[in-house]
């Protein structure tokens, strides 16, 4: 397994993907009529009040000794997880949206194993106080959402607030019964882990997921939300 400190420094090594999408679910490489969400161009921060551009430095990469296969743009509606409702969604809030999904192993994983894990990964930029208001309507909404039915089993959720990662952040883990590839259970428990991060005028959200309902590793959270603030930080500062 992966240690910790070794997964930090790859990380810090890494460079940043590709992006596009938007919150109502466009193709991958379209945004809203007023915004342009492109992998290459160069960007303008949504501070500045000008057409907004989310370009690949504004998302997590994963070197190549995590990379299992190429980071693949995707839909945001697809991107985003859904409990007991659209708890993630902007509900067209945002200036600007774009997602990618990175599919990651460990370093010294053969290439014939298995993928460890996928991160989707949404970035939402806003206009004035819109990013705070996001993680306001986030909490408020899963405040009522302790449990969800997913495929017939009870998912119990837990959100706490992430200290130390950008302007502010929330920690939400899903539990849930481990399952077999086909679905029956296998004993115990399996999670997975969103983490939601701002910085400045963006929000990312980093869903964090075992390969095929297996569990993510908890201990990595921490290393993928400096990730993300890098990512964000870069692009806006």
């Amino acid at each position: 397994m992966l240690g910790l400190p070794l997964l930090a420094a790859a990380l810090l090594a890494g460079a940043c993907t590709d992006g596009g999408g938007t919150d109502q679910g466009q193709g991958a490489t379209t945004a809203p009529a007023s915004t342009s969400a492109s992998a290459g161009t160069p960007s303008v921060a949504p501070s500045t009040g000008g057409p907004v551009t989310i370009p690949k430095s504004a998302f997590v990469d994963l070197p190549a000794e995590l990379r299992k296969s190429a980071p693949q743009p995707m839909q945001v509606a697809d991107a985003l997880p859904k409990l007991c409702a659209e708890e993630f969604a902007t509900g067209g809030r945002s200036t600007a949206a774009a997602a990618m999904m990175s599919i990651y192993k460990t370093p010294k994983d053969p290439p014939e194993n298995v993928p460890y894990g996928t991160l989707h990964q949404t970035v939402f930029a806003f206009a004035g106080t819109g990013a705070a208001d996001y993680l306001r309507r986030v909490r408020a909404a899963l405040q009522p959402c302790r449990s969800f039915s997913e495929a017939g089993n009870t998912v119990t959720v837990r959100s706490q607030p992430l200290a130390g990662a950008g302007d502010d952040a929330l920690l939400v883990t899903l539990t849930r019964p481990a399952t077999g590839l086909d679905g029956s259970p296998v004993g115990g428990t399996a999670t997975s882990q969103i983490t939601v991060v701002k910085v400045a005028d963006a929000v990312t959200v980093v869903h964090d997921q075992g390969w095929e309902g297996t569990s993510n590793n908890p201990d990595f959270a921490d290393d993928f939300a400096r990730a993300a603030v890098r990512g964000l930080d870069s692009w806006q500062r």
